[in-house]
């Protein structure tokens, strides 16, 4: 039966912190769905199998390193997805690997619509029933009975129509999924997917250097309705970006770059939630240590105006 969503999730406490000591705990806390609290500093798993979708291989100890000292540090939301591989390595076994049996308080998203072939072409867009059998393989790659949150990634203009979202929801009344997602999505895919299901996370491109009037009201959107709203490619999409305002911020506060760019996405909205990814424990430590980072009105005017 159609669901609108027109009650916003509750989030009573989205500065609560977990533990002084986690450092992924310094910017506070969001309630996904209105029950998952999470740190908003979280982990992106897609670099650990492979540099570029195109390679090279990712490195399997470092990998497993990675995702340890992640929830060493407080992480407690990991993204994912069964199309992060690169040949026979997988985001998914890596996260089994290192963390099952998961800690009773991780939380680990994965998503679903796009899927790649063993050569690594792009196919097309899944269908209600290849949606269905993709959950299932995340249930299977990840060794869970249970996701708590499904993202149904959209291509281009397609959107949660011809039965795509209704799969998803009819899983989630199974209990097979906790909470639904939607991804690189418009306020109107937001609105219709909504209209089938409750939607808890929106996961969009999203930084300081990439944004636009649109993006920013779909933030503010999410904030009002209790939604998550979690930026994909946080640093641009390919590190930290060469740009002059960022640059000079981080001067001011001996940072890098990519710190700058992780604490504006922090101080946007307390819904947004960053899933900064990295194969790097050095830039993992440095990833993390962003959460406490805290700018001021002249650093977010200087970035404004980037």
């Amino acid at each position: 039966m159609p669901h609108e969503n027109t009650t916003p999730y509750a989030n009573t406490a989205p500065h609560e912190t977990k533990s002084p000591a986690a450092p992924a705990a310094a910017a506070g806390r969001w309630h996904v769905g209105g029950d998952l609290p999470v740190n908003r500093m979280g982990f992106g798993a897609m670099r650990l199998p492979g540099r570029t979708w195109e390679g090279p291989a990712g490195d399997p100890e470092a990998a497993v390193a990675v995702l340890r000292r992640a929830v060493e540090l407080g992480v407690d939301h990991i993204d994912t997805a069964a199309f992060y591989f690169y040949e026979e390595l997988s985001a998914n076994a890596f996260i089994r690997q290192a963390l099952h049996p998961y800690p009773d308080d991780l939380v680990i998203a994965t998503k679903v619509g796009p899927d790649r072939s063993p050569d690594h072409d792009w196919l097309d867009a899944a269908g209600p029933e290849k949606l269905k059998a993709d959950v299932h393989r995340n249930l299977r790659q990840l060794g869970v009975d249970r996701l708590d949150l499904v993202y149904l990634r959209f291509l281009a203009a397609d959107g949660p129509g011809d039965g795509r979202f209704e799969a998803l929801a009819a899983l989630r009344e199974e209990g097979l999924i906790r909470h639904l997602g939607v991804s690189n999505a418009t306020a109107a895919q937001l609105a219709e997917a909504q209209r089938i299901a409750p939607v808890a996370a929106v996961q969009n491109r999203y930084s300081p250097v990439s944004r636009d009037a649109e993006s920013d009201a779909l933030v503010e959107l999410c904030a009002r309705q209790g939604i998550a709203f979690v930026p994909f490619f946080p640093l641009g999409g390919a590190g930290a970006p060469h740009v002059a305002a960022l640059r000079r911020v981080a001067e001011r506060h001996g940072a890098s770059a990519a710190q700058v760019g992780l604490a504006w996405s922090l101080s946007v909205s307390p819904a947004v939630l960053a899933i900064p990814g990295t194969s790097s424990l050095a830039h993992l430590e440095e990833n993390v240590a962003a959460a406490a980072l805290s700018l001021d009105a002249e650093d977010l005017a200087v970035l404004g105006a980037a």
